[in-house]
């Protein structure tokens, strides 16, 4: 049985917005980072058994969770910078990062261009090859459509219009259903965890923003840069960033243990709590 716990929300102003995290526990740090759409909440039946051992923080990206929602041009460059300034003000020791999608690739970002000796270990869960898709990745008949999708999404009020029909409690059950391996994981209360930040106000902004912007930097490029151990933990079964991605992977950096997850899908801390702890937890008491 996953234990879960209430998270109790703390407010830290970052350029003058007011953004949300969350910490628990005592010890060496460990810091959790979601991926899109998502919030701290995602990380709820994981920062229970981690903070019995690590003092844990968890972060809303602005334009997420709880956190502002300006109407800014978001990218990985941005998100990359917020997580910098949160370590360098909160977290004076070296810590450990561990994100999902989106998440981990601003992780491993970061895990490249932080000053020598501030991380000392990153985790990947099914790690994002980019913001959005390069259309270079893309099968040449999908190239097209996407390009239309994203322009469709900048005429006024087209934007606005498809986020709400995406964004509907079904819809987010649909797509969860979709890219969960474990789909008895797909519960009324991780539906409403998603649901509810996108009634704020400026989130249709947001998500136009992010899926309009630029890919950023790939992970191929930032594994080289990176100095210490990598944990890469991935679910089998993902459609958005395919396992085979992540078994490249190892011929990039020559410290990483990746490690496929079976009848898993794109969050596999959600979907496999357990498994994931019990392959994360070991790596980490051998940093």
């Amino acid at each position: 049985m996953v234990t879960t716990l209430r998270l109790e929300p703390r407010t830290w102003t970052w350029r003058g917005y007011q953004l949300n995290y969350v910490v628990q526990g005592q010890g060496q740090p460990l810091v959790l980072l979601h991926g899109f759409g998502a919030s701290v909440g995602h990380w709820r039946k994981n920062i229970p058994v981690l903070a019995a051992h690590y003092r844990v923080y968890a972060l809303d990206w602005l334009g997420f969770g709880a956190s502002a929602k300006p109407p800014l041009d978001y990218s990985l460059d941005l998100w990359e910078a917020q997580l910098l300034d949160f370590i360098a003000e909160f977290v004076p020791e070296p810590v450990v990062l561990m994100g999902n999608s989106i998440g981990a690739l601003i992780a491993l970002m970061a895990s490249a261009h932080a000053p020598a000796g501030r991380i000392r270990g990153t985790a990947l869960l099914n790690c994002a090859g980019g913001l959005t898709h390069r259309p270079e990745e893309l099968p040449l008949l999908a190239r097209p459509v996407m390009a239309a999708f994203q322009f469709g999404l900048r005429l006024p009020g087209v934007g606005a219009f498809l986020f709400n029909r995406v964004r509907s409690p079904r819809n987010i059950r649909n797509t969860l259903r979709q890219v969960y391996g474990n789909r008895e994981a797909v519960t009324d209360e991780l539906v409403d965890l998603l649901y509810q930040p996108s009634s704020d106000s400026g989130a249709a902004r947001v998500f136009i923003n992010v899926i309009t912007a630029p890919a950023g930097i790939p992970p191929e490029t930032l594994l080289p840069q990176v100095n210490h151990p990598v944990l890469v933990l991935w679910g089998e079964t993902d459609p958005w960033t395919p396992i085979q991605r992540g078994a490249t992977f190892s011929q990039y950096h020559p410290n990483l243990t990746f490690i496929p997850l079976p009848q898993t899908g794109h969050c596999p801390h959600d979907e496999r709590p357990e498994v994931v702890h019990s392959h994360l937890l070991p790596w980490l008491r051998d940093l």
